[in-house]
């Protein structure tokens, strides 16, 4: 059983028990969330919402929250003494998949 959720924008393709990276949430380490599902398959059976399924919601659990890799970025313009350095880390959160449906 699989199921496509939404969130932060992104689409990420689930099952019970995976943990997946997530854009920032306002909820604390041990909290339950939940998250709109476009789509639900069981084996056989596959439900598409328009654009999202009424009635089922999949279950997560926040494990933490951290930031990605710092990402660098580094402007400049040749001949004009014109070189900027800046640096980005993402801030996500970590949530673990507890049930679908």
């Amino acid at each position: 059983m699989y199921a496509i959720i939404q969130t932060g924008g992104k689409q990420f393709k689930v099952q019970p028990g995976d943990e997946i990276l997530v854009e920032k949430l306002k909820a604390e380490p041990g909290d339950e969330v939940g998250f709109d599902v476009l789509l639900l398959a069981d084996g056989e059976n596959v439900q598409v919402g328009k654009p999202v399924l009424e009635g089922v919601s999949a279950k997560a659990k926040v494990v933490e929250h951290g930031k990605t890799k710092k990402v660098v970025v580094f402007k400049y313009k040749p001949k004009k003494n014109y070189r900027v350095k800046q640096g980005h880390r993402q801030p996500y959160t970590r949530v673990e998949i507890l049930s679908l449906g």
